[in-house]
């Protein structure tokens, strides 16, 4: 049997939770698991796992044919290695990415989402479930603006999410680059995603018309942001 890929999905923004009728890039994330009836796991950390944010995921994917469940640091917490390594895809929502990381290093759960990952498990989330897997990130979880964070280093370089959807994110992220604050990476668009097959980008899609991707980088204190091709994903 050929060994699986090693699949990170880092969505810019939106989803599920913002518009339930636009569900492409779901869809799009669960076909990559390869599985019937696929489980899928979300963990909601960075949020403080909110009621409504996990029963909208129950609600959109059980939807798409999956079988959901969420990963709890909150309340009780199951057996993190067997849990999450019997899953297909695990999701990991947005909030406050500093905290998150905080969260999944006391609890030792980052050397499992390493082995799943590994084994070929789907990766995924938005915004801060974006950029945690990245060397660094574009974080907006100190109330005094955004700033560079260091994040777990599955993929390199740095990302920035909502690139188009906060006003502040281009502005800072060109000025963090120029400074050399933060390391050369991708600005990811709400609705599209940047798809990882091992280490490197497999393919850019979108499920809004005109969402777009880049690569950046600062070459002598220049900041240049090339677009990514993107593949628009239609219903």
């Amino acid at each position: 049997m050929a060994e699986k890929a090693k699949q990170i999905i880092a969505i810019g923004g939106g989803g599920f939770y913002r518009d339930a009728e636009n569900l492409e890039l779901e869809k799009y994330v669960m076909r990559q698991c390869g599985a019937e009836n696929a489980r899928g796991c979300f963990v909601p950390t960075a949020s403080g796992e909110p009621d409504h944010y996990v029963a909208s995921f129950y609600s959109t994917f059980l939807k798409l044919g999956c079988r959901p469940s969420v990963l709890t640091f909150f309340k009780r917490t199951p057996e993190l290695r067997s849990f999450l390594l019997q899953q297909d895809v695990i999701y990991v929502g947005g909030g406050n990415t500093k905290s998150l990381i905080a969260i999944w290093r006391e609890w030792n759960v980052v050397e499992i989402l390493r082995e799943a990952w590994e084994s070929g498990i789907v990766l995924t989330g938005v915004s801060a479930g974006a950029i945690c897997w990245f060397e660094q990130g574009l974080t907006d979880s100190f109330s005094d603006g955004l700033r560079p964070l260091n994040c777990l280093s599955f993929l390199p370089g740095s990302c920035c999410p909502h690139f188009d959807g906060e006003a502040q994110r281009r502005p800072s992220y060109h000025k963090l680059l120029a400074a050399g604050e933060i390391s050369a990476g991708v600005a990811i668009e709400d609705w599209t995603a940047v798809h990882y097959k091992d280490r490197e980008i497999h393919r850019v899609i979108s499920s809004k018309r005109g969402a777009r991707a880049y690569s950046m980088r600062s070459v002598y204190g220049s900041v240049q942001e090339v677009p990514l091709t993107v593949d628009y994903l239609t219903p």
